[in-house]
Protein backbone atom coordinates (compact mmCIF):
# COMPACT_ATOMS: atom_id res chain seq x y z
CA UNK A 1 0.00 0.00 0.00
CA UNK A 2 2.77 2.27 0.70
CA UNK A 3 5.04 1.41 -2.52
CA UNK A 4 1.95 1.99 -4.20
CA UNK A 5 1.16 5.57 -2.51
CA UNK A 6 4.61 6.94 -2.92
CA UNK A 7 4.07 5.70 -6.44
CA UNK A 8 0.69 7.81 -6.93
CA UNK A 9 2.81 11.02 -5.30
CA UNK A 10 5.45 11.10 -7.82
CA UNK A 11 3.09 10.69 -10.82
CA UNK A 12 0.84 13.52 -9.46
CA UNK A 13 4.02 15.50 -8.68
CA UNK A 14 5.29 14.74 -11.96
CA UNK A 15 2.23 15.67 -14.06
CA UNK A 16 2.23 18.94 -12.00
CA UNK A 17 5.81 19.72 -13.15
CA UNK A 18 4.68 18.71 -16.91
CA UNK A 19 1.58 21.39 -16.55
CA UNK A 20 2.59 24.46 -14.77
CA UNK A 21 6.32 24.39 -16.15
CA UNK A 22 6.52 25.31 -19.59
CA UNK A 23 3.70 28.30 -18.58
CA UNK A 24 5.63 29.37 -15.49
CA UNK A 25 9.44 29.67 -17.63
CA UNK A 26 7.08 32.01 -20.73
CA UNK A 27 6.15 34.09 -17.96
CA UNK A 28 9.07 34.66 -17.29
CA UNK A 29 11.22 35.11 -20.05
CA UNK A 30 12.43 38.80 -20.03
CA UNK A 31 12.49 41.07 -23.26
CA UNK A 32 14.73 43.75 -22.90
CA UNK A 33 14.30 46.51 -25.02
CA UNK A 34 16.49 49.50 -26.20
CA UNK A 35 15.51 53.21 -27.20
CA UNK A 36 17.35 56.24 -27.79
CA UNK A 37 15.73 59.62 -26.81
CA UNK A 38 14.20 60.15 -30.67
CA UNK A 39 10.01 60.39 -30.41
CA UNK A 40 8.93 58.49 -32.91
CA UNK A 41 11.17 55.47 -31.90
CA UNK A 42 10.00 55.75 -28.03
CA UNK A 43 6.42 55.92 -29.40
CA UNK A 44 7.43 52.34 -31.44
CA UNK A 45 9.42 50.86 -28.14
CA UNK A 46 6.58 51.58 -25.65
CA UNK A 47 3.93 50.23 -28.11
CA UNK A 48 6.19 47.01 -28.25
CA UNK A 49 6.57 46.94 -24.75
CA UNK A 50 2.77 47.35 -24.10
CA UNK A 51 2.36 44.05 -26.45
CA UNK A 52 4.49 42.42 -25.06
CA UNK A 53 3.71 42.94 -21.44
CA UNK A 54 -0.25 42.24 -23.07
CA UNK A 55 1.06 38.79 -23.68
CA UNK A 56 2.56 37.81 -20.57
CA UNK A 57 6.68 38.66 -20.83
CA UNK A 58 8.31 40.32 -18.12
CA UNK A 59 9.64 43.55 -20.39
CA UNK A 60 12.34 46.46 -19.59
CA UNK A 61 12.94 49.61 -22.04
CA UNK A 62 16.36 51.51 -21.35
CA UNK A 63 17.11 54.39 -23.11
CA UNK A 64 20.76 54.68 -24.47
CA UNK A 65 22.87 56.42 -27.06
CA UNK A 66 22.97 55.23 -30.02
CA UNK A 67 26.44 53.77 -29.72
CA UNK A 68 25.57 52.46 -26.39
CA UNK A 69 22.53 50.65 -27.67
CA UNK A 70 24.66 48.92 -30.70
CA UNK A 71 27.04 47.94 -27.44
CA UNK A 72 24.55 46.72 -25.48
CA UNK A 73 23.03 44.60 -28.65
CA UNK A 74 26.32 42.84 -29.25
CA UNK A 75 26.71 41.82 -25.68
CA UNK A 76 23.40 40.68 -24.69
CA UNK A 77 22.38 43.10 -22.87
CA UNK A 78 19.50 44.16 -24.72
CA UNK A 79 17.09 42.28 -27.39
CA UNK A 80 16.11 44.62 -29.29
CA UNK A 81 16.14 48.07 -31.08
CA UNK A 82 13.55 49.73 -33.33
CA UNK A 83 15.35 52.60 -34.14
CA UNK A 84 17.97 51.26 -36.68
CA UNK A 85 17.48 54.74 -39.84
CA UNK A 86 19.43 52.87 -42.86
CA UNK A 87 21.39 54.10 -44.82
CA UNK A 88 22.58 57.08 -41.95
CA UNK A 89 23.07 54.73 -39.51
CA UNK A 90 25.42 52.46 -41.26
CA UNK A 91 28.79 54.25 -39.63
CA UNK A 92 27.08 52.71 -36.41
CA UNK A 93 25.61 49.43 -36.62
CA UNK A 94 27.23 48.37 -40.08
CA UNK A 95 30.08 46.69 -37.95
CA UNK A 96 28.14 44.93 -35.67
CA UNK A 97 26.01 43.66 -38.28
CA UNK A 98 29.04 42.32 -40.35
CA UNK A 99 30.43 40.18 -37.08
CA UNK A 100 26.93 38.78 -36.66
CA UNK A 101 26.84 40.19 -32.88
CA UNK A 102 23.58 42.08 -34.19
CA UNK A 103 20.81 41.00 -36.58
CA UNK A 104 19.38 43.78 -39.01
CA UNK A 105 16.57 41.62 -38.87
CA UNK A 106 13.65 43.34 -40.53
CA UNK A 107 12.23 46.80 -41.87
CA UNK A 108 9.38 48.15 -39.57
CA UNK A 109 9.14 51.62 -41.57
CA UNK A 110 9.68 52.46 -45.24
CA UNK A 111 9.88 56.16 -47.11
CA UNK A 112 10.88 57.74 -44.17
CA UNK A 113 13.60 60.59 -44.38
CA UNK A 114 16.66 61.83 -42.62
CA UNK A 115 18.80 64.92 -44.31
CA UNK A 116 19.30 68.35 -43.30
CA UNK A 117 17.20 70.72 -43.52
CA UNK A 118 16.44 74.38 -43.52
CA UNK A 119 13.04 76.91 -42.82
CA UNK A 120 11.63 77.03 -46.21
CA UNK A 121 11.80 81.08 -46.18
CA UNK A 122 15.90 79.90 -46.92
CA UNK A 123 14.92 78.07 -49.65
CA UNK A 124 13.59 80.76 -51.22
CA UNK A 125 16.78 83.28 -50.49
CA UNK A 126 18.79 80.58 -52.58
CA UNK A 127 19.58 77.87 -49.92
CA UNK A 128 18.08 74.42 -51.98
CA UNK A 129 21.19 72.21 -51.86
CA UNK A 130 24.03 71.01 -49.77
CA UNK A 131 26.19 72.64 -52.17
CA UNK A 132 24.51 76.13 -51.29
CA UNK A 133 25.44 75.90 -47.45
CA UNK A 134 28.64 77.60 -47.95
CA UNK A 135 27.40 80.50 -49.59
CA UNK A 136 25.09 80.91 -46.40
CA UNK A 137 28.65 80.30 -44.16
CA UNK A 138 28.56 83.95 -42.45
CA UNK A 139 24.64 84.24 -41.66
CA UNK A 140 24.72 81.01 -40.19
CA UNK A 141 27.12 81.97 -37.83
CA UNK A 142 29.01 78.46 -39.56
CA UNK A 143 26.88 76.35 -37.50
CA UNK A 144 24.95 73.41 -38.41
CA UNK A 145 22.45 72.10 -35.91
CA UNK A 146 22.57 68.33 -34.87
CA UNK A 147 20.58 66.64 -32.01
CA UNK A 148 22.54 64.48 -29.17
CA UNK A 149 26.50 63.32 -29.24
CA UNK A 150 26.65 60.35 -30.90
CA UNK A 151 23.73 60.05 -33.36
CA UNK A 152 24.34 59.14 -36.42
CA UNK A 153 23.08 62.37 -38.08
CA UNK A 154 25.80 64.28 -35.80
CA UNK A 155 28.70 61.72 -37.12
CA UNK A 156 27.66 62.19 -40.86
CA UNK A 157 27.84 66.27 -40.35
CA UNK A 158 31.40 65.66 -38.60
CA UNK A 159 32.60 63.86 -41.11
CA UNK A 160 31.26 66.18 -44.30
CA UNK A 161 33.13 69.02 -42.04
CA UNK A 162 36.47 66.94 -41.84
CA UNK A 163 36.40 65.90 -45.47
CA UNK A 164 35.18 69.40 -46.24
CA UNK A 165 32.50 68.12 -48.37
CA UNK A 166 30.85 70.69 -50.09
CA UNK A 167 33.02 73.36 -48.67
CA UNK A 168 31.85 73.14 -45.00
CA UNK A 169 35.24 73.08 -43.32
CA UNK A 170 34.84 76.54 -41.43
CA UNK A 171 31.62 75.35 -40.18
CA UNK A 172 30.88 73.80 -36.44
CA UNK A 173 28.36 71.35 -35.66
CA UNK A 174 26.28 72.21 -32.47
CA UNK A 175 25.07 69.54 -30.76
CA UNK A 176 22.13 69.55 -27.67
CA UNK A 177 18.84 67.14 -28.33
CA UNK A 178 15.89 66.52 -30.53
CA UNK A 179 14.08 69.28 -28.27
CA UNK A 180 17.00 72.06 -27.79
CA UNK A 181 17.29 71.34 -31.30
CA UNK A 182 13.98 72.44 -32.68
CA UNK A 183 13.64 75.02 -30.26
CA UNK A 184 16.77 76.80 -31.42
CA UNK A 185 14.85 76.22 -35.19
CA UNK A 186 11.59 77.66 -34.07
CA UNK A 187 13.37 80.96 -32.89
CA UNK A 188 15.18 81.25 -35.91
CA UNK A 189 12.26 81.28 -37.72
CA UNK A 190 10.69 83.86 -35.63
CA UNK A 191 13.39 86.24 -36.75
CA UNK A 192 13.65 84.81 -40.33
CA UNK A 193 17.02 84.05 -39.52
CA UNK A 194 18.79 81.50 -41.72
CA UNK A 195 19.54 77.94 -40.08
CA UNK A 196 20.60 74.40 -41.70
CA UNK A 197 19.66 71.34 -39.07
CA UNK A 198 18.90 68.30 -38.80
CA UNK A 199 15.67 66.84 -39.94
CA UNK A 200 13.74 63.89 -40.28
CA UNK A 201 10.00 62.28 -40.80
CA UNK A 202 8.13 60.67 -39.68
CA UNK A 203 8.16 63.55 -36.54
CA UNK A 204 5.76 66.55 -35.75
CA UNK A 205 8.62 68.93 -36.85
CA UNK A 206 7.32 68.44 -40.32
CA UNK A 207 3.78 70.27 -39.25
CA UNK A 208 4.62 72.64 -36.86
CA UNK A 209 7.57 73.96 -38.49
CA UNK A 210 7.47 75.68 -42.41
CA UNK A 211 10.34 73.72 -43.74
CA UNK A 212 12.09 71.94 -46.80
CA UNK A 213 14.83 69.34 -46.93
CA UNK A 214 17.90 69.97 -48.99
CA UNK A 215 18.94 68.58 -52.10
CA UNK A 216 22.51 67.00 -52.45
CA UNK A 217 22.70 64.03 -49.99
CA UNK A 218 24.86 61.37 -51.31
CA UNK A 219 25.94 57.82 -50.48
CA UNK A 220 29.14 59.26 -48.32
CA UNK A 221 26.14 61.35 -46.20
CA UNK A 222 22.66 60.38 -45.65
CA UNK A 223 22.06 58.42 -48.61
CA UNK A 224 21.89 59.06 -52.42
CA UNK A 225 18.04 59.36 -52.67
CA UNK A 226 18.13 62.75 -50.97
CA UNK A 227 18.42 61.31 -47.48
CA UNK A 228 15.50 58.56 -48.12
CA UNK A 229 15.58 55.81 -45.04
CA UNK A 230 14.19 52.71 -44.40
CA UNK A 231 13.92 52.17 -40.42
CA UNK A 232 14.86 48.68 -39.15
CA UNK A 233 14.45 46.76 -36.10
CA UNK A 234 17.47 44.76 -34.81
CA UNK A 235 17.86 41.95 -32.20
CA UNK A 236 20.88 40.68 -30.55
CA UNK A 237 22.60 37.64 -32.08
CA UNK A 238 20.33 34.35 -31.61
CA UNK A 239 17.37 35.89 -30.44
CA UNK A 240 15.07 34.79 -32.92
CA UNK A 241 15.97 31.38 -31.65
CA UNK A 242 15.44 31.66 -28.40
CA UNK A 243 11.99 33.91 -28.74
CA UNK A 244 10.30 32.61 -31.57
CA UNK A 245 6.65 33.80 -31.00
CA UNK A 246 8.30 37.29 -29.92
CA UNK A 247 10.27 37.38 -33.55
CA UNK A 248 7.33 36.65 -35.10
CA UNK A 249 5.89 39.73 -33.94
CA UNK A 250 8.78 42.15 -34.53
CA UNK A 251 8.27 40.59 -38.17
CA UNK A 252 4.57 41.96 -38.24
CA UNK A 253 5.60 45.44 -36.00
CA UNK A 254 5.39 47.55 -39.16
CA UNK A 255 4.68 51.29 -38.44
CA UNK A 256 3.93 53.58 -41.45
CA UNK A 257 4.96 56.81 -41.96
CA UNK A 258 1.53 58.15 -41.75
CA UNK A 259 0.52 56.53 -38.39
CA UNK A 260 4.01 57.78 -36.43
CA UNK A 261 2.95 61.43 -38.07
CA UNK A 262 -0.34 61.58 -36.46
CA UNK A 263 0.30 60.09 -33.14
CA UNK A 264 3.46 62.50 -33.09
CA UNK A 265 1.17 65.65 -33.93
CA UNK A 266 -1.27 64.51 -30.84
CA UNK A 267 1.68 64.13 -28.83
CA UNK A 268 2.29 67.74 -29.47
CA UNK A 269 -0.69 69.37 -28.88
CA UNK A 270 -1.99 67.07 -26.18
CA UNK A 271 -0.57 68.19 -23.00
CA UNK A 272 -3.03 66.11 -21.06
CA UNK A 273 -2.45 62.90 -21.76
CA UNK A 274 1.25 60.75 -22.03
CA UNK A 275 2.71 59.78 -25.18
CA UNK A 276 2.10 56.53 -24.50
CA UNK A 277 -1.41 57.08 -23.73
CA UNK A 278 -1.70 58.61 -26.80
CA UNK A 279 -0.19 55.92 -28.91
CA UNK A 280 -2.27 53.48 -27.50
CA UNK A 281 -5.61 55.29 -28.05
CA UNK A 282 -4.15 55.45 -31.53
CA UNK A 283 -3.65 52.08 -31.83
CA UNK A 284 -7.14 51.24 -30.07
CA UNK A 285 -9.12 53.75 -32.61
CA UNK A 286 -7.46 51.21 -35.54
CA UNK A 287 -7.87 47.49 -34.90
CA UNK A 288 -6.37 46.78 -37.89
CA UNK A 289 -3.10 48.01 -37.10
CA UNK A 290 -2.70 45.52 -33.85
CA UNK A 291 -4.49 42.10 -35.49
CA UNK A 292 -1.86 42.78 -38.08
CA UNK A 293 1.12 43.02 -35.68
CA UNK A 294 -0.35 40.08 -33.78
CA UNK A 295 -1.22 37.61 -37.08
CA UNK A 296 -0.20 34.15 -35.84
CA UNK A 297 1.41 35.58 -32.48
CA UNK A 298 0.55 33.72 -29.42
CA UNK A 299 0.59 34.71 -25.49
CA UNK A 300 3.39 33.32 -23.66
CA UNK A 301 0.91 30.50 -22.51
CA UNK A 302 0.22 29.99 -25.93
CA UNK A 303 -3.51 31.79 -26.13
CA UNK A 304 -4.41 33.95 -28.95
CA UNK A 305 -1.82 37.18 -28.76
CA UNK A 306 -4.43 39.64 -30.45
CA UNK A 307 -7.58 38.73 -28.10
CA UNK A 308 -5.08 39.51 -24.97
CA UNK A 309 -3.65 42.49 -26.27
CA UNK A 310 -7.38 43.79 -27.16
CA UNK A 311 -8.57 42.88 -23.55
CA UNK A 312 -5.37 45.35 -22.38
CA UNK A 313 -6.40 47.83 -24.34
CA UNK A 314 -10.38 47.75 -23.26
CA UNK A 315 -8.69 48.11 -19.77
CA UNK A 316 -6.02 50.40 -20.04
CA UNK A 317 -7.50 52.68 -22.57
CA UNK A 318 -10.53 54.00 -21.71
Amino acid sequence: MLNKMSHLLIVISVTLILITSPVTAAKTVEIKLASVGWTGVTIKTELAKSVLMSLGYKTTNSTMSVPITYLALSKGDADIFFGNWMPSMANIAGKHFKNGSVIKYSPNMQNAKYTLAVPTYCVKAGLKHFKDIVKFGDALEWKIYGIEPGNDGNLIIQDMIKKDMFGLKKFKIVQSSEVAMLAQVKSFSIQKKPIVFLGWSPHSMNERIDMTYLDGSTDETFGGNNGTATVWTNTRKGFENDNPNVALLLKNMIFPVSMINMIMTEIHTNKSESSKMIALKWVKNNPKTYKGWLKGVKTADGKPGADAFKAFLSEKVK
